[in-house]
C-alpha cells in the first residue's frame, strides 16, 4: 500500500468567537500509520504547517483504521501581517475550513 502524501487529517475544528481556530481535532501519521485522534491548538498547527508538514481535511472511514476521505489541503497565508489558515483555494480574511464540521 502507497504510503499518503500528507502528514495528519483534520476532522473537526472550533473556532473563537472572533473566527479564528480555537483546536481542531485531528489524526497525525506515525510512520505507516496514524494516531488516535488528538486536539492540536491554533499555535500548534501553524508551527507544524510552517515545518512543511501537510495536513489536510477529511474524515476517518468506519472500521478501515488508517483509511481517510480526504478533501482538501490546508494552507497558510498571510493577510494584513496575520497568518490565517484556510483549506483549499479558498482565500479567506480569517481562519476557515471547508468542510470540515464545526464543533
Amino acid at each position: 500500500m502507497a504510503k499518503p502524501k500528507y502528514d495528519g487529517v483534520v476532522e473537526c475544528v472550533r473556532y473563537k468567537p472572533n473566527g479564528e481556530i480555537l483546536w481542531v481535532r485531528a489524526y497525525e501519521r506515525r510512520g505507516a500509520t496514524f494516531s488516535d485522534h488528538i486536539i492540536i491548538g491554533r499555535e500548534e498547527l501553524i508551527q507544524k504547517l510552517k515545518a512543511g508538514k501537510k495536513f489536510v481535511t477529511g474524515k476517518r472511514r468506519e472500521f478501515l483504521a488508517g483509511t481517510f476521505d480526504v478533501f482538501s489541503p490546508l494552507r497558510l497565508i498571510q493577510i494584513d501581517g496575520r497568518e490565517v489558515v484556510v483549506s483549499g483555494d479558498l482565500n479567506a480574511n480569517q481562519d476557515h475550513l471547508e468542510n470540515v464540521p464545526i464543533i
